[in-house]
């Protein structure tokens, strides 16, 4: 084979997922068993003669706690039968621990760098006015209560995992020698930093937020009356499968930890993956997607329960095609286990449902949206609103391509594996591979996602 020519289908393999693909669903189960323990309580206290209200556990704080069992589930999987602690990644060496004394300059230094970063980020959030209205008031009081805890933990975290890093100079380094002028530092390290920062901050407040209203419909859910109701049964599927993608991505975003080998490797360094994806999340989505929004597609529609309505057999069979794509997108997020997040490089995924397609949440996402909307379809009777409708949702579908091709774009850039993976899926995979030929019949030469430019 020469240099320049392109490897057969036949040559290509599937790379080794990084992520074990039992992992989340060691956690899917312990979530749905404490869900079965909540809606249970009431039976369970009166069984065992406890003293205490007999009633359901759906509040805020039992969806926290449904969180961090989930997590903590998937983190002792993760350590104890996948042994991730061990992986050449962790950038860990454990048995060539330093002495405290050569490394308490480079922690100290480490130390000032996240104290500092956390500091502003808890000033970023007192900037924020949505912060301190509706959902988000529940995560303000969880990250609020964590915050001295998390500063106090830090000191002897830092200096235990500085002992044993191959090169712990990381970009928390980098940033804090910044703050205090001490030897070099690297600018492209304090962006590296930050890029990882911003994307926690920013991503596991609205994680957080929206635990508990999911979480409580399905602990208080009456089966017996939605039993039997198409429409019903299917919303309250769709609830599930969101309560579980809400619940495992949560963990995703606060087990960044290093020797979990969940740390995050950098975040997208693209200004257009950050424009593509904050789009899509509050404060800016209320402007662009929200009432009234810029390219709402929802006026004068009532969806596919009102459109579907006089035949059973059909809704059964409608509700049944939404709760799979839902399920698809959960699956997508449970496969990654606990390094779930969006905009960043934890390592490369290749089982699950990445196993058909790249990005098998957005397609399944965006797939639910035209099925249960049904923009093509008004209550005004008007064409106007028909078309509006429909362009609209397109357009929300094309920021769902751009948000995927600037992924890519880091990916790319990033890991080798993540290209075997790419290169593979381009041929073989179930759905990328047709897509990826028809879109060739349209553009035969298309622009590789690696030319877009990093942000400064």
């Amino acid at each position: 084979m020469s240099a320049t020519s392109s490897p057969s289908p036949t040559t290509l393999r599937l790379p080794a997922s990084d992520v074990s693909p039992w992992v989340g669903f060691v956690g899917l189960a312990v979530l749905l068993a404490y869900i079965l323990v909540c809606r249970s309580w009431p039976e369970i206290v009166a069984t065992l003669g406890m003293p205490g209200p007999q009633m359901r556990l759906s509040g805020p704080f039992s969806a926290l706690a449904a969180m961090a069992l989930t997590g903590l589930a998937m983190a002792a999987w993760s350590l104890f039968v996948d042994k991730v602690h061990r992986n050449p990644s962790t950038g860990i060496d454990w048995d060539n621990r330093r002495p405290v004394r050569e490394i308490i300059d480079i922690s100290a230094t480490k130390l000032a760098g996240l104290w500092a970063t956390w500091a502003i980020i808890g000033g970023l959030y007192c900037i924020g006015r949505w912060y301190w209205d509706g959902q988000y008031l529940f995560a303000m009081e969880v990250i609020g209560t964590a915050a001295v805890p998390m500063f106090l933990l830090s000191v002897p975290y830092v200096i235990w995992l500085d002992r044993v890093m191959e090169r712990p100079r990381d970009a928390s380094w980098h940033f804090g020698a910044l703050l205090l002028g001490r030897e070099a530092w690297d600018m492209e390290q304090v962006k590296k930093h930050w890029r990882s920062w911003i994307i926690k901050g920013f991503f596991s407040a609205f994680m957080i937020s929206i635990l508990p209203a999911g979480f409580r419909g399905i602990v208080e859910a009456d089966l017996a009356q939605i039993a039997g109701n198409p429409v019903a049964v299917g919303m309250h599927l769709f609830e599930l499968l969101f309560v579980v993608d809400v619940q495992i991505g949560t963990v995703g975003y606060l087990l960044t930890f290093r020797p979990l080998d969940s740390h995050i490797r950098s975040g997208n360094p693209f200004l257009a993956g950050w424009l593509a994806a904050l789009i899509c999340y509050p404060p800016v989505v209320y402007g662009f997607m929200g009432n009234g929004g810029i390219i709402q597609y929802e006026y004068n529609t009532a969806g596919w329960n009102h459109w579907l309505a006089g035949s059973d057999l059909v809704l059964w069979i409608w509700a049944g095609w939404l709760a799979f794509l839902t399920a698809i997108y959960a699956w997508a997020t449970v496969a990654f286990g606990i390094r779930f997040s969006n905009l960043t490089y934890r390592g490369v995924l290749t089982n699950g449902p990445y196993r058909f397609t790249r990005h098998p949440a957005y397609l399944s996402k965006n797939l639910f949206w035209w099925c249960s909307a049904m923009p093509f379809l008004v209550t005004s009777g008007s064409l106007v609103d028909v078309i509006r409708n429909t362009f609209f949702l397109g357009v929300v579908s094309a920021i769902y391509y751009w948000r995927a091709r600037t992924e890519e774009a880091h990916l790319l850039g990033e890991d080798e594996k993540y290209r075997a993976y790419y290169d593979w899926m381009q041929e073989n995979g179930a759905i990328t591979s047709r897509l990826a030929k028809l879109i060739r019949r349209f553009n035969p030469r298309p622009a590789s996602p690696a030319t877009l430019q990093p942000a400064e």
